[in-house]
């Protein structure tokens, strides 16, 4: 045959490049263009990692969407995703979260839905229940622990310019529709698949260009190896937990043993992702629980950490091991999502080979399976109030069938009496990978068990663990830096003012829930001169406007104004009443659901909205260290590091002033931390002078309304007493000497430009110019877009700051007494209203009038004022300081 000139030089340098050992196909082909949607667990991470760290030329990761109805907050989550890319030298990466579209009650997808609840469980709002995500702890070992990766995130991750920011953030359909819409493209899905079933279900016309999916979660034929007991164990000395499920609900064995986390969190959404007709490779627990990070794998990684990826992933694994609940974390911490990448990346590598239709990989043995998901329980067809697709509906929403395998009982929470039987294991198998066949059931390459070490004297006895800390260590396409060594002159200091010789004024505990007008009573309050005002801590209480992990913001803000000092105590996650009585880790979401997910709620809180990463970093921070003194199950590396409790800072407090002088409160939040001192400190009543209360709506006439705009039924109640009416009635009915600064009062300071003309005209300080943009953000955030119409309420949030530290002669306030109760019935159209009742209430005074002209020009002067500033201005300032040589 005869060739061109062209064809005969073609030839020539396939044969060259052959004689070299190069993979021509990746040469002459474009990469595997890949998309993650992840739900940032630490596991996630390791995934990620090593994604990042393959040859960009051969398996480009183009885009990352954040699982927020998982393992993570929305924004703790998509600032971890940056500066995760940051280190990896990779912000080329897309990056989605959230979005503000809904779903109609017919069925119909807006675009840009958030994918912040179960698609079973979303509306036109980012509000909603809690139904699956109930079986996601939210403090220790759970939300807090991942949305900080264990404290870690901020000691050790890079921060790069990029981050979330209000309305310009990308959001999750976006950038999947964005990134398919280029051309085809490998997902692999290690989250819940709420996000890439919404993308599915609206984009039908893409989905050719869906060149597979892979997915981590599910059990099959899997037979949980955890919470087994000892061989020679009689009843009495060990009950066994998950033994044998087919699932890993550590927190809801009990009603569901057969589904596993990623596809309990949203079985619906798993169901349509499996049916969608692309091909999906499913790494099930089957394959996963075979591949645990044993002894010999983390001993054999301690002493392989070569770069700073290798470094982070360790620290990771090693606070995960050093806090662990029990003693058997070698046998129930897997490499769950890695190992999905890895088996994924391999089968990939493999595709030339007759498009490795059978799966051919290095690291896991596959089977082809008739498997199904699970979203609802027989009998079908049967209205029990469970299942919003069909109850109470003329037509099933997405048209599904009546009497289909969608139309059963769909467990309603960890402890659903249908779901739990008299005895045996829990009846539930919403999330179940069934194998099936018949009509429901789809044809899925399942990987079910990780291939043994080739090499037979290796202490590694899995492929993949040896690929994993190959690919981690290797040079090429490492990170740059850590946070630390990317500045040539770090280095961590505190800042603790000298007080020794000041007579300081009356001790204040501040009890915030981390809104945006909380932050900015903090900033006053640390203005007020300590002669007057002696802020002794700060209790941060995670059942308001804000997650746990947000914590980090406050150490951020009190570094800025030179207060390493105050002590900053934890309080706990959920309202009286809504832990879990069987398992506390974990609880119901009755009253918090009220906040809003999205834009306006949680998302801009845990951010605030957007310029939490322009304070100063500090070297305080949330950390999981802890101590067998302290009640851990064992020693870590630096227990001294502990996140101290609220009650634990409160009574070191107490200790602290001796009986000298009376403690004075002040909340901006719900009373949660309060009840909780009130009701574990029998002494409290004795060391509180007084209490000042921003909150509660005291309702005197009909149309004067509360401001729970997302829970229309109650139309009388304001957020702090709502978000925990138990807690405001221990609290409002123990007879302390309490001042109420109700939400009439508030709402007088509701005029951004009032206040920032004000604070314009005053002198200029960097807590002053930060305080300003955080407003003006607010303001046209505010005129601007529907859902942060409600943001002018945290405004007078600061009411409390003032009135307490302020010249009352400037002021002019106005008490009256009153006898009033909270209403705490568990009924969420009446719970938090607080009404006036003279024969049974308790006597508060209450705040009616202030000169709020007053107010403003009190709150701008005290920002203005160039003492008690900034000791450093922000973490620009901070980063020209370590990059500059000491004088």
């Amino acid at each position: 045959m005869l060739m061109s000139p062209t064809c005969k030089s073609l030839w020539f340098i396939i044969i060259i490049v052959g004689f070299l050992g190069q993979n021509i196909h990746c040469v002459l082909s474009s990469p595997h263009r890949i998309l993650v949607d992840t739900d940032v667990d630490t596991d996630d991470l390791f995934g990620l990692l090593y994604l990042l760290k393959l040859n960009k030329s051969e398996f480009d990761l183009v885009g990352i969407t954040v699982s927020v109805n998982a393992w993570t907050n929305a924004g703790h989550g998509v600032n971890q995703v940056y500066d995760l890319l940051h280190m990896m030298g990779r912000d080329d990466v897309a990056v989605g979260v959230g979005g503000e579209g809904g779903i109609l009650h017919d069925g119909t997808i807006l675009s840009n839905v958030g994918g912040y609840f179960p698609i079973i469980e979303q509306g036109m709002t980012t509000t909603g229940k809690c139904r699956y995500r109930q079986a996601v702890p939210k403090g220790s070992g759970g939300l807090l622990d991942i949305d900080s990766n264990y404290g870690f995130r901020k000691q050790f991750l890079p921060q790069g310019n990029r981050r979330y920011t209000p309305i310009q953030q990308p959001t999750a359909q976006k950038v999947i529709s964005d990134k398919v819409s280029e051309g085809p493209i490998t997902v692999i899905l290690i989250g819940s698949h709420t996000n890439f079933a919404l993308f599915l279900m609206s984009n039908p016309h893409l989905k050719h260009n869906i060149q597979h999916i892979y997915v981590m979660g599910g059990g099959v034929r899997s037979r949980n190896p955890t919470g087994c007991c000892p061989a020679n164990s009689t009843a009495e000395q060990c009950q066994p937990r998950q033994c044998g499920n087919r699932g890993n609900l550590f927190t809801d064995y009990t009603s569901n043993p057969y589904a596993e986390f990623n596809m309990f969190l949203d079985p619906f959404a798993a169901y349509q992702v499996f049916h969608s007709g692309v091909p999906v490779t499913l790494v099930p627990l089957d394959a996963t629980n075979t591949i645990p990070i044993n002894k010999q794998f983390f001993e054999t990684f301690e002493n392989n950490q070569r770069t700073y990826e290798a470094q982070y992933v360790f620290l990771s694994l090693k606070i995960a091991r050093d806090t662990w609940f029990d003693d058997e974390f070698y046998q129930s911490y897997f490499m769950w999502d890695s190992f999905t990448a890895g088996v994924a990346v391999s089968i990939m590598r493999n595709s030339g080979k007759n498009n490795n239709k059978s799966g051919e990989n290095d690291f896991a043995e596959m089977e082809y399976m008739n498997i199904t998901v699970v979203t609802s329980n027989k009998p079908y067809g049967k209205s029990d109030g469970s299942n919003p697709f069909f109850d109470k509906r003329k037509t099933p929403k997405f048209n599904l069938t009546l009497g289909g395998v969608h139309s059963g009982h769909v467990q309603n929470g960890l402890r659903d009496p249908i779901c739990i039987p008299k005895s045996g294991k829990g009846r539930c198998k919403d999330g179940y990978t069934q194998e099936t066949s018949g009509p429901d059931s789809v044809r899925v390459l399942v990987a079910t068990r990780a291939k043994p070490n080739v090499n037979i004297q290796s202490k590694l006895d899995r492929e993949f663990y040896v690929d994993f800390l190959e690919v981690l260590n290797k040079p090429g396409e490492t990170e740059r830096f850590n946070f630390s060594s990317q500045f040539p002159y770090y280095k961590e200091e505190l800042f603790r003012p000298d007080l020794s010789k000041t007579k300081l004024g009356k001790p204040v505990v501040f009890d915030m829930d981390m809104s945006a007008g909380d932050f900015l009573s903090l900033f006053y309050l640390l203005k007020v001169p300590v002669e007057k005002i002696d802020l002794k801590a700060i209790i941060v209480s995670p059942t308001g406007w804000a997650n746990a992990a947000t914590i980090d913001v406050v150490y951020d803000l009190l570094h800025m104004m030179g207060r390493d000092d105050i002590p900053v105590g934890l309080g706990d996650m959920y309202a009286l009443n809504q832990s879990d009585p069987i398992f506390p880790p974990v609880g119901e979401c009755k009253y918090v659901k009220a906040v809003p997910q999205g834009c306006g709620g949680f998302l801009d809180s845990d951010t605030l909205y957007g310029f939490a990463r322009d304070l100063p970093r500090s070297p305080r921070r949330y950390t999981a260290e802890n101590s067998v003194t302290d009640g851990a199950p064992r020693d870590t590396d630096r227990p001294e590091l502990r996140q101290p409790l609220a009650l634990e800072v409160w009574q070191n407090v107490t200790k602290s002033v001796n009986g000298a002088s009376k403690i004075t409160v002040l909340t901006n939040g719900p009373l949660t931390s309060l009840a909780k001192i009130i009701s574990s400190d029998k002494n409290s009543s004795s060391v509180i002078k007084e209490v000042y209360i921003v909150g509660g709506h005291v309702n005197r006439e009909k149309p004067d309304k509360g401001n729970i705009f997302t829970v229309p039924k109650n139309a009388y109640a304001e957020f702090n007493m709502f978000l925990d009416p138990y807690a405001a009635k221990t609290v409002l009915e123990s007879g302390l000497n309490i001042t109420l600064i109700p939400l009439a009062t508030q709402s007088k300071l509701s005029s951004f430009q009032t206040m920032l003309d004000r604070l314009y005209s005053s002198a200029k300080t960097p807590e002053s110019r930060f305080v300003k943009r955080l407003l003006a953000r607010l303001q046209a955030l505010h005129h601007k877009h529907r859902r942060y119409a409600h943001v002018d309420m945290f405004l007078g949030e600061v009411l409390g700051a003032v009135y307490l530290g302020g010249d009352h002669a400037t002021l002019k306030p106005r008490l009256r007494a009153e006898h009033i109760k909270v209403i705490a019935e568990g009924d969420e159209s009446k719970d938090g209203q607080v009404l006036i009742d003279t024969l049974r209430g308790k006597q508060v005074k209450i705040l009616e009038r202030v000169d709020v002209r007053g107010c403003y020009e009190s709150f701008a002067s005290r920002l203005g004022d160039k003492n008690q500033s900034a000791v450093i201005g922000s973490f620009e300032e901070q980063r020209k300081k370590w990059n500059t040589p000491p004088s």
